[in-house]
């Protein structure tokens, strides 16, 4: 079992179950932290060593659904300083990938795509329907169906994505993972705020950590202020929401939603 390709997941009752990719399985490819390839239940991203290949390979799999001009793949590459020798070069990369990955996972010539299995599992695409799927059930308030899914969401997102290497279409990539991390974190605090009992204190430190994350984001005020009423802090909720209109004051010179003045309202209800 390999460390590093786990995805952890504590569901309810306390325990840690790691999942990997058995032998024979579906390709598995994670993006976030270290890069990890597994073809057939072997290890095979050794064979893309470097800033370039992972570049290419990144690229690639971020846009499997689609083809790939060989012109969009080297801009994707080097940028706008795509060198003379940039056509001999991307081809060095391309046999590169199709050496390590299969011949077959690598279609077409002019254009390029990569082609994996209909049971594949790519991180980003997990995390980004694990969220979807727990504000699925988050607007059922069927929050035991929905902590898990947050909670692989959140695992996947805190990790960087495609760390060591940098360039324009990779940080609009990860502006967009670190928008699923925030989606994953406020459902996994409305899970937990919903499950109540022991996972109030997981609800009350998720809102804070989606407070400290999102200032402006009022949703995490307002699940913070449910959490610490329900755990007996009237007191410290009716402060988040002083803290909470002072900002807005300050920043943007407007006052708190009405979702957020109905949940200020009830409190002071008792």
């Amino acid at each position: 079992m390999y460390s590093d390709t786990l995805v952890p997941f504590w569901p309810p009752g306390g325990h840690n179950v790691a999942v990997t990719l058995a032998p024979g399985g579906p390709e598995r490819i994670q993006l976030c932290g270290p890069l990890v390839i597994e073809r057939d239940g072997m290890r095979v991203e050794s064979g893309l060593r470097g800033r370039q290949a992972r570049l290419i390979f990144g690229y690639l799999t971020l846009n499997r659904h689609r083809s790939c001009s060989r012109d969009e793949l080297a801009h994707a590459i080097w940028g706008d300083a795509v060198p003379e020798a940039g056509g001999a070069d991307l081809n060095a990369l391309v046999s590169k990938l199709r050496r390590t990955l299969g011949h077959e996972a690598i279609e077409g010539r002019s254009s390029l795509r990569l082609m994996l299995g209909p049971d594949a599992w790519v991180d980003v695409e997990a995390a980004e329907k694990a969220a979807h799927k727990a504000e699925t059930r988050i607007v059922l308030h069927d929050w035991t169906h929905a902590w898990g899914p947050s909670l692989s969401a959140l695992f996947i997102s805190e990790r960087l994505l495609l760390p060591g290497v940098e360039a324009d279409w990779i940080e609009e990539r990860r502006a967009r993972l670190n928008e699923i991390h925030l989606r994953a974190l406020e459902a996994y605090a409305a899970a937990a705020l919903g499950i109540g009992g022991t996972e109030l204190n997981a609800a009350v430190r998720s809102a804070h950590r989606l407070v400290r994350l999102a200032p402006l984001r009022e949703n995490g005020y307002q699940i913070l202020m449910h959490a610490l009423a329900a755990q007996g802090n009237v007191g410290e909720a009716l402060l988040v929401h002083a803290d909470l209109s002072r900002l807005l004051r300050e920043e943007l010179g407007v006052t708190p939603s009405p979702a957020t003045q109905a949940v200020h309202r009830e409190l002071l209800r008792g």
